[in-house]
């Protein structure tokens, strides 16, 4: 009989779902805001007591994962045209909504050269490029993939702008998203790279790096869209409203997120 009963207990467990992991909404985020949404999710939820989970990434990436079904109950892309081509491909549950403007710097290493003046914030490519051509070293500078990143592409009109996108191609070195271009801008092989403003930001590469923000008009506006999917519950579609109102805008504002609709910052 004990036995009989610890059967139907294992069969009762594996036929039954575990609802309080279900219940939680997975959101695809782009990488831009990795430092920023660990705050966001932890006053979300000691605001409504509901949690989600999060994965990050590029934005093209998911765009393409999400084209392919995958779990997510809500996008919030580095960018607008992941999410319009999404909608526009019928995969989502509208045009979605603009949630902040985001910003791109020259980020290098603390103490690792002189940092670009505001007027020339690309200085240290160009110096970077005299060294390469001088035969004197291969000093790396490393930016988001464009192909598949928003801040990537960011990148390379800023370079395009100053000129200096060509001559740059033996140093680049490319992230599969801004975080980890970020990352590969701190290394002893770098002069720098081009990052999200958001990460220059964050309390962990403060002591490690300095950065000079990159004029606006150098590159296409980063105005980032959020967007719920179609298998969206009520966690995600509570979550999503709340990063539309003031206290979620305020992190973000401290991550050097823009809010929509505000003067943009040159």
């Amino acid at each position: 009989m004990a036995s009989l009963l610890r059967w139907v207990a294992v069969v009762w467990l594996a036929l039954t779902p575990p609802l309080a992991v279900a219940d939680v909404p997975t959101v695809a985020v782009a990488s831009s805001l990795q430092f920023a949404f660990p705050e966001l999710i932890e006053r979300f939820h000691a605001t409504t007591g509901e949690r989600v989970r999060v994965n990050y990434g590029a934005s093209g990436t998911f765009r393409r994962q999400i084209a392919q079904q995958a779990p997510f109950e809500l996008f919030l892309s580095a960018d607008e045209a992941s999410v319009l081509a999404l909608y526009e491909a019928g995969v989502t549950q509208d045009a979605g909504v603009v949630y902040a403007i985001g910003h791109l710097v020259w980020l290098q290493p603390a103490g690792q050269g002189t940092l670009p003046p505001a007027t020339a914030p690309l200085a240290a490519v160009e110096q970077a490029i005299a060294t390469y051509q001088a035969g004197e070293g291969r000093p790396r500078v490393a930016l988001a993939n464009p192909e598949h990143a928003p801040y990537g592409v960011a990148a390379r009109q800023a370079l395009e702008h100053a000129g200096l996108w060509e001559a740059s191609a033996p140093l680049r070195v490319m992230g599969e998203n801004v975080s980890q271009a970020a990352r590969f801008a701190l290394t002893d092989e770098a002069r720098g790279g081009l990052v999200a403003y958001s990460l220059a930001l964050a309390p962990t590469l403060v002591e490690q790096a300095e950065y000079v923000r990159i004029p606006a008009d150098w590159h296409a506006p980063l105005r980032q869209r959020m967007v719920l999917l179609p298998q969206a519950g009520d966690t995600a579609r509570a979550f999503h409203a709340w990063l539309q109102g003031e206290e979620a805008r305020a992190i973000l504002a401290r991550f050097g997120f823009q809010a929509p609709g505000a003067a943009a910052a040159r």
